[in-house]
């Protein structure tokens, strides 16, 4: 039987209540580079505030904020760089919208900044492994960590023109026990820097450090990962595990990357981060009928 999770996690005026329904988070990539052609260096700011708007109106709970792309090869970011990029986004969407704001970073000064400037939770795609001032910025501000298993390496990277990148010949003894074991290494990080388990957010890592068939079973096993008695975070929206299933590029996965989040909500899954905010919304909320009684 999958444990259930009763605790609440309250977030300014937000109440996160773990097990009563799914929360969907929208990707806002302020880069030129993200691997699923919706980063909106170039849009402006107010191409950044109209798809702000159209997932607040789509109700979405959670505004992802990120300033480094993660695809597979993707160069680096400066850390000056990743601060022109989100706090001026930050300071946007703090101003108009009520939604909660994440700021998607592993660096510890783009976290102090972002969280100084309005943003509310950290999500953290090294799980406090890149950079070791990054669990203090975060137990001090007393918020919300999301910690994701990440074992990307260039190396294992291949890259095909219409499909992306993508793992392959990435290794593990035992595919979910490697993933606890590692998630669980992290979270003794966060709760040795003083941060509480109530704000401690599992990421499983879809498509960070997996080959395709890994992806496709730690998806299914969702369940295992919620196991471990923290809410989870699921994110696979448009990822190439769906590409290559399907033979489809990036713009083309909304119904690939809908199965998945029907899927991983039946699993578990607490939170979806996604970009197509509208139509993940409704299959959320249908699956959410189905599995949790509405």
């Amino acid at each position: 039987m999958k444990k259930v999770i009763e605790h609440e996690l309250s977030v300014g005026d937000f109440l996160f209540r773990w097990g009563k329904r799914t929360y969907v988070m929208g990707i806002l990539n302020v880069t030129p580079d993200s691997f699923s052609g919706d980063g909106l260096v170039g849009k402006g700011m107010e191409g950044a505030v109209e798809q702000a708007r159209a997932f607040v109106k789509a109700g979405v709970d959670i505004l992802d904020v990120g300033g480094e792309s993660t695809r597979p090869g993707a160069d680096p970011v400066s850390v000056d760089e990743e601060l022109n990029r989100v706090l001026p986004v930050i300071d946007r969407l703090s101003d108009e919208f009520e939604t909660v704001i994440s700021i998607d970073t592993y660096k510890a000064l783009v976290a102090e900044k972002a969280l100084a400037r309005g943003a509310d939770l950290v999500n953290d795609v090294w799980g406090l492994r890149a950079d070791p001032e990054l669990k203090t910025v975060i137990s001090e501000h007393q918020v919300p960590v999301i910690l994701m298993h990440n074992r990307s390496d260039p190396s294992n990277a291949q890259i095909k023109e219409q499909l992306g990148g993508r793992y392959v010949g990435v290794e593990y003894e035992d595919l979910l026990q490697d993933v606890k074991r590692e998630l669980m290494e992290s979270v003794q990080v966060a709760r040795e820097a003083g941060i509480p388990e109530k704000h401690i957010i599992l990421d499983p890592g879809i498509g960070f450090g997996k080959t395709v068939n890994q992806n496709l079973e730690l998806l299914n096993r969702l369940d295992e990962i919620r196991g471990l008695g923290y809410p989870v975070l699921l994110g696979p929206s448009r990822k190439s595990f769906i590409g290559y299933t399907l033979d489809l590029p990036p713009e083309e996965r909304v119904e690939g990357t809908a199965a998945t989040v029907s899927i991983g909500i039946a699993r578990g899954a607490d939170i979806v981060r996604v970009h197509d905010v509208a139509q993940m919304t409704r299959v959320a909320k249908m699956t959410d009928a189905i599995v949790r009684g509405g």
